[in-house]
């Protein structure tokens, strides 16, 4: 019974609302805190060079504070703030889907934990299935001599 609250899309839809209103609420209080979330998830534009991903654990945690903090915001259901890796301090923006963030942290104590394990389908993922389901569609229709009267030549 509890994995199908925590797989169902509306569940998910409602953790992603609480990570969100939560974190807005320390942006305006400039309350530094953590999160924890899932690696994989997570994308750095420029790519941070190997020898630093190889260091991130599956559950990774970043500390919003200072420059990090700063340059955080909320866009696309995404969390995204600039950051610097390794003793180079090499700079990269960071993107965390909000349903990766599986707990908000602040002093060491977990101030939300997201236990949602709904997967969202991208958005390409859907458009793929709908062109294809339009084609099959369309050829079915066109495949009954019936129809031939609905089509303008």
């Amino acid at each position: 019974m509890l994995d199908n609250i925590l797989q169902d899309k509306e569940f998910a839809q409602l953790m992603k609302k609480n990570i969100q209103e939560l974190m807005v609420h320390f942006f305006q209080k400039e309350q530094n805190f953590g999160i924890l979330c899932k690696i994989e998830d997570v994308t750095f534009e420029p790519e941070l060079p190997e020898s630093i991903n190889t260091e991130f654990r599956p559950l990774t945690l970043f500390f919003l504070a200072g420059y990090t903090f700063e340059t955080a915001r909320i866009e696309n259901d995404l969390l995204i703030f600039e950051a610097g890796f390794g003793s180079d301090n090499f700079g990269s923006i960071v993107s965390v889907p909000l349903l990766s963030i599986l707990q908000i942290i602040i002093d060491e104590t977990p101030v939300l934990i997201n236990i949602s394990v709904y997967k969202e389908v991208e958005k390409e993922e859907e458009k793929e299935v709908d062109e294809n389901g339009v084609k099959n569609s369309m050829a079915s229709f066109l495949a009954n001599p019936e129809n031939s009267k609905f089509i303008k030549k």
